[in-house]
């Protein structure tokens, strides 16, 4: 598979930025829906293949196929623009400001929750046969995960809403390393297999997706889980979707951002100049 220098996508994710901030609300707004719904859609795939198996690597193995697709069809998680958008910003593309960076963060998160939302009315609909039965197994595992992800936290306290922003900086750290990683290669083998392995990882362990819980939280509560809708928000999507912003700026966009873009001078040796490497002559002539 062909293969971008750390230097050149880095260079892509900023100009990614900066067509997020230019694109239209309509568009927007579709693309971000679309995502929301897509994802949810893996999320329930998944979970079903791991109820009905009773093997929960199975699943996870499985789940990214959903973050693939929506990839591939250019649509936008807000963990995604979380990452790429002050990119935009710190190289002072015209326009970026932050008043733009968070209309875009806003219309993308109200487009992930509509798609998220309408696939849990959906599904909700498919496993009790129009709110005419319980719903089965895949139901109350759902119920189950939406229980011991809000309350399970909330007993805690500080320390239950601490370790939900944790896991939500772990997430975004490999859901935008997958985000990166399909920058890498020109051929969609490579972007699927760069995408697959981070996601697989991050959905295996647990961590917490803002987007993911958009679909399992309303889910959970249309099959009867046991927490209200402000539980769902206070003790897991507001601290996820902050860790997922954390996470993913800190540990993927400004790592790779100040090393490969915007970097330090190079060292002065005694012995002469630092030697002209094949990322080093390919480097944008604005990066410095």
């Amino acid at each position: 598979m062909a293969y971008l220098l750390p230097n050149e996508f880095v260079t892509k994710m900023v100009d990614a930025g900066e067509s997020k901030i230019y694109m239209s609300t309509r568009d927007t707004l579709v693309r971000g829906y679309m995502a929301g719904a897509i994802l949810a859609l893996a999320a329930v795939f998944a979970i079903t293949i791991a109820v009905q198996t009773g093997v929960f690597l199975i699943g996870a193995i499985l789940f990214p196929v959903g973050f693939c697709m929506l990839y591939l069809m250019g649509f936008d998680l807000l963990t995604g623009v979380f990452v790429l958008c002050p990119l935009a910003w710190l190289a002072k593309r015209p326009g970026v400001t932050w008043s733009q960076i968070l209309r875009n963060w806003g219309l993308v998160f109200c487009g992930n929750f509509a798609g998220a939302l309408t696939v849990a009315f959906m599904m909700s609909f498919i496993f009790t046969y129009g709110y005419n039965t319980d719903g089965g197994a895949i139901a109350a595992k759902v119920a189950g995960i939406g229980e011991a992800r809000t309350l399970g936290y909330a007993q805690y306290g500080t320390e239950g809403w601490l370790t939900i922003f944790i896991r939500g900086m772990l997430c975004n750290w490999m859901v935008s390393m997958g985000v990166v990683g399909a920058m890498i290669s020109t051929h969609v083998s490579g972007k699927i297999l760069a995408m697959w392995m981070p996601i697989m990882l991050f959905f295996f362990m647990g961590f917490e997706h803002s987007v993911v819980n958009m679909f399992l939280f309303p889910f959970g509560i249309i099959m009867g889980g046991d927490f209200s809708v402000m539980d769902y928000f206070i003790w897991n999507e507001i601290p996820t979707a902050l860790g997922n912003l954390v996470g993913g700026l800190a540990f993927t966009g400004l790592t790779l951002y100040s090393t490969h873009y915007r970097t330090a001078p190079k060292r002065k040796l005694a012995t002469g100049t630092p030697p002209v490497t094949s990322e080093s002559a390919s480097k944008p002539a604005t990066a410095n």
